[in-house]
């Protein structure tokens, strides 16, 4: 007696078929069914075009390794997700080539609720990484789903802002769902999911790290959401591949300016260049996605912000030689000095009085301002 088949044989059974594109596999499905297809003969796929090596795949699927996967699966609470299960993202089912299947983690019914992906740099600056985390915050108050690569720096930025606003966010990696990568994000990919989140990928569990595949997973990144919003990023990233896939998708592109000494920020200002829009407030996304409001909670934070300071100290912020002479960007001591004509002692004490008001940031080489 043959041994029964769950449908998640069949479909990690498709998976298994090497070097046949997914959207020839989707076809193929689509005419012939998930499990008959594994019934034809071999002349029958090879009239298909299918090579020797595919055709063995088929007709001798290795259910020994598809059964390891299945209980790698079952212990980290990973679930398979064809691409005719409720939970696969609709706007991504829509894109040119979408992996026949994903492997998820944590709240799955996230991935069709509307998204938007914000990538960036991973040597991110520290003002970069806090602008990230505050957008993501402000989107996330109205609902919308941050979506990005649970990298380091602005992905993780962006991952944090969303938990920081109570609201769940999507990470979509480059590995297997058994391993975290990097390895010092364990502890975010558990807040993630802790928090009502998910985390998917395309690749088989076990699969470790491997340079081409984190340009590959972006085009789920991209093509889940309705558009991208590159916080920082040079000229060649991750982040432009993520922009080029999101045009291809007929996404929005969104891109944050930044200072033009900063090569951090040239990548967006070439995008901005082409035409993406150029982001420096929440409004300017919503606006442009043609999103509702629901409950225009990140207007209140922005008067929130706006306010903190003005009690006391509003014609500081605006007359306050020193401030003035820090920038956005690293600014050093000696250029401070050198800028409030002030001398060495008192401008290394002021800088420690408006530090302690949030006003300054110390980083290394120097100090940045805070919005």
């Amino acid at each position: 007696m043959s041994e029964q088949r769950s449908n998640d044989h069949y479909w990690l059974a498709w998976k298994l078929i090497p070097r046949l594109a997914s959207n020839i596999k989707i076809n193929l499905l689509n005419e012939f069914g998930l499990a008959d297809f594994f019934q034809l003969s071999k002349s029958s796929l090879t009239s298909l075009g299918l090579n020797q090596t595919q055709v063995s795949a088929v007709c001798q699927p290795n259910w020994s390794k598809i059964n390891a996967i299945i209980a790698c699966c079952q212990q980290h609470k990973i679930t398979v997700i064809g691409i005719d299960h409720n939970h696969y993202p609709k706007l991504l089912k829509q894109t040119e080539n979408p992996p026949i299947l994903l492997f998820g983690q944590g709240r799955l019914s996230l991935l069709n609720q509307t998204q938007l992906a914000i990538v960036g740099s991973r040597s991110a600056t520290l003002g970069a990484r806090e602008l990230a985390k505050k957008f993501a915050y402000q989107l996330s108050l109205e609902d919308i789903v941050i979506t990005s690569g649970l990298a380091l720096g602005i992905d993780s930025a962006a991952h944090r802002g969303a938990l920081l606003a109570d609201k769940p966010t999507i990470a979509v990696v480059g590995t297997g769902l058994d391993l975290v990568y990097p390895a010092r994000n364990k502890p975010l990919a558990k807040e993630i999911l802790a928090a009502n989140g998910a985390i998917i990928s395309e690749y088989l569990p076990g699969t470790r790290p491997n340079p081409g595949c984190f340009p590959k997973r972006n085009r789920i990144i991209t093509g889940m959401s309705l558009g991208v919003f590159v916080v920082e990023a040079q000229l060649k990233s991750g982040s432009l591949i993520s922009a080029r896939m999101a045009i291809e998708q007929n996404r929005e592109v969104f891109a944050m300016p930044g200072a033009i000494n900063n090569p951090q920020s040239k990548g967006c200002h070439s995008l901005i260049k082409q035409g993406a829009t150029l982001v420096d407030e929440v409004e300017d996304i919503i606006f442009l996605l043609d999103l509702p409001t629901t409950s225009g909670l990140y207007k209140r934070e922005a008067e929130k912000e706006q306010k903190k300071y003005q009690k006391n100290d509003q014609q500081d912020l605006f007359i306050d030689p020193l401030l003035r002479s820090v920038d956005y960007e690293t600014t050093s001591v000696d250029t401070v000095v050198s800028r409030s004509q002030l001398p060495t002692e008192e401008v290394l004490t002021r800088l420690m009085t408006l530090e302690l008001r949030g006003l300054v940031t110390a980083v290394p080489g120097g100090y940045i301002k805070l919005n």
